[in-house]
């Protein structure tokens, strides 16, 4: 392969477990014998550390990555230190985050794996500059998308209109997963089969509450197959 094939991951919401999966995908891809690498474009929340900004979700997908030591300015291009909306955090210290930037990592990473898992911040319609949002960058790069849903309260709304918009704007959605993460919540399963029904795409994974990504990767094969099958098609 001449350059990564790669599947960009999303959520509802923030905190719902994007990067759990994202890490659990990378050990699946390397159990079925492909070398992979996570990469957070863009990543609010930074603490400097060994003279760069780290963030600890960055940290986590290199931990699962074939190439934990690759360079941390293409692995993760925008370390903002304000832990708010990439926009503000940018502003904030100074800078603008720059589209063509973010595609030069993507390309830099591309030549030494098979796959990459790109892990994005927020949910979908995540502002990134003026005249950038988070959806320019994936349709730039054409990449298929997954959509991370957390089953909680009010995630069938989020999740409905997170799958319209990324449709809306013309990027390939693959499959959702179901993310619990509220033992409290009641009537998940009906709320998993309400969701199944109404979104347009396929269920790929059911991830139980407290699973970490060593765990959440054997439960994966069909996340495994819609990602080769996109590939297959591009």
């Amino acid at each position: 392969m001449t350059a990564a094939a790669s599947v960009f991951i999303t959520g509802t919401d923030t905190g719902i477990g994007k990067t759990r999966i994202s890490c659990a995908l990378l050990l699946a891809l390397r159990q079925r014998g492909f070398s992979a690498t996570g990469m957070k474009p863009v990543a609010s929340g930074a603490q400097w550390q060994h003279g760069a900004w780290r963030n600890d979700d960055v940290e986590q997908l290199r931990a699962c990555s074939s190439l934990p030591l690759a360079a941390l300015a293409s692995i993760n291009p925008y370390a903002l230190p304000a832990p708010i909306a990439p926009e503000l955090a940018a502003r904030e210290h100074g800078m603008t985050i720059e589209l063509s930037r973010l595609q030069a990592a993507h390309r830099a990473l591309s030549a030494d794996v098979d796959w990459l898992v790109i892990e994005g911040v927020g949910g979908w319609a995540v502002p990134f500059a003026a005249d950038c949002m988070q959806a320019d960058l994936v349709r730039s790069l054409k990449l298929p998308v997954i959509l991370v849903v957390g089953i909680r309260l009010g995630c069938i709304n989020h999740a409905l209109l997170s799958a319209r918009a990324i449709r809306g704007d013309d990027c390939r959605l693959l499959g959702w997963i179901a993310n619990h993460i509220d033992p409290e919540m009641a009537a998940t399963n009906a709320v998993v089969a309400n969701l199944a029904e109404r979104l347009p795409v396929p269920l790929l994974a059911e991830l139980p509450f407290g699973c970490e990504p060593s765990e959440m990767a054997p439960r994966l094969a069909a996340t495994m197959a819609a990602m080769a099958a996109a590939v297959s098609v591009q």
